[in-house]
């Protein structure tokens, strides 16, 4: 990742807790950070165990990408740092939001969780900000790891430090799991046991998600709050489908990951070859994947969108093609203004999010016959720009 990017890059088990580890290094408790409303959750929670207060930006309809031209003059004043999401891995606008920050004096620190392959302004995305953080979970598919790049290699030190303070340690039966893990997933999906295999897992309280937005709680929320910062008393929202983001690696989980990440350009290729290939169907969104004048992006997932997403996600299913990284509602909806500051316009982010069809690249042959045999509509886009 050094030699990709060109600066220094410290090892994380998680981007979570790459990303929390950023923010507590260049944001002052009690700042304000401005980030996508189309985001993950456990992002929310990790900013807000951070001590920070979340403000959600406009959003394009068409990517869900920041808006920059829709956000006022007057909310830039007032910002600890921009939080990019470079979401499925089309990039946000980094040259524009790079520039920004530097008027404002303020840090700008990019997700870079699905972008790992992408490019905007010549440069791959992770070299603009002050921050970037890096998953291994998603293009990679090692479900463990990730990495922290920095713009000053003089900070290293002091931010491996500050991992370290964070780590739980790793015992033999952690290791043991993760290392049997895929060839267990690999025996379900063979015998078609995965609507069991997930039903088991709720009633055992090991998936703690119903809806696509896990459970608020709205109460205990406050009063850990009133605690931050600090991850303890939030953890059991940012552990939410990832319960090992702060282990401590073992040999097994960093031998595996380097082989996967060795693997990386060809799984781009593959990313970028199907990207493509459903960027012609109806349903693409003009632009997708590209930024500006910038070609094609190996996206993670294509965000397709269709009129009625329920009805292509059963279509999918009864395929045995399993869609997720949803983000609907936007997170102003799903908190409110009590945890964070809504966008000033928050009518295409709700558009996107709730027609959005993120789907795997890798399977674009196979969605597309789904979704054409489905007789599946693109989304209509009257009134939005």
């Amino acid at each position: 990742m050094r030699h990709r990017l060109g600066r220094e890059c410290l090892y994380v088990p998680s981007c979570r807790l790459g990303l929390y580890v950023a923010l507590r290094h260049w944001c002052p408790p009690g700042g304000r950070v401005l980030m996508s409303p189309v985001n993950d959750d456990v992002i929310f929670f990790v900013v807000l165990a951070a001590g920070l207060r979340p403000v959600q930006a406009p959003l394009n309809p068409l990517d869900g990408s920041i808006d920059l031209a829709g956000m006022p003059e007057a909310a830039w004043r007032g910002l600890s740092a921009v939080l990019t999401t470079n979401l499925y891995g089309n990039p946000d606008r980094a040259p524009e939001l790079r520039s920004r920050c530097d008027a404002l004096g303020i840090p700008l620190i990019e997700d870079a969780a699905h972008a790992i392959g992408s490019r905007v302004g010549g440069r791959p995305v992770g070299t603009f900000g002050d921050a970037s953080v890096f998953s291994l979970s998603k293009h990679v598919g090692a479900k463990t790891g990730g990495f922290l790049a920095v713009a000053d290699p003089r900070l290293r030190t002091e931010l491996e430090a500050a991992r370290d303070a964070l780590l739980e340690p790793s015992g033999l039966g952690a290791e043991i799991a993760y290392g049997v893990r895929p060839y267990a997933e690999a025996g379900v999906r063979g015998l078609r046991l995965v609507r069991a295999a997930r039903a088991t897992m709720r009633l055992l309280g090991m998936e703690e998600r119903e809806e696509i937005r896990m459970p608020l709680r709205a109460g205990e929320l406050e009063q850990a709050l009133t605690r931050a910062p600090g991850l303890g008393d939030f953890n059991s929202w940012v552990k939410v489908d990832m319960h090992a983001y702060r282990l401590s690696p073992g040999r097994v989980r960093l031998r595996r990951t380097e082989r996967l990440l060795a693997g990386l350009d060809a799984r781009l290729d593959a990313h970028l070859a199907g990207t493509e290939r459903l960027l012609r169907t109806p349903w693409a969104a003009p632009g997708a994947g590209a930024s500006g004048p910038e070609p094609v992006q190996p996206l993670f997932r294509v965000p397709l969108l269709v009129q009625d997403r329920h009805a292509a996600l059963a279509a999918l299913a009864r395929r045995r093609i399993t869609v997720g990284y949803l983000y609907d509602p936007p997170l102003d909806a799903y908190a409110g203004e009590a945890f964070t500051d809504p966008s000033p316009a928050p009518e295409p982010a709700a558009w996107f999010a709730r027609h959005a069809l993120p789907v795997d690249p890798c399977r674009a042959e196979e969605v597309i016959a789904v979704l054409t045999a489905s007789g599946a509509r693109p989304a209509r886009r009257e009134g939005l720009r």
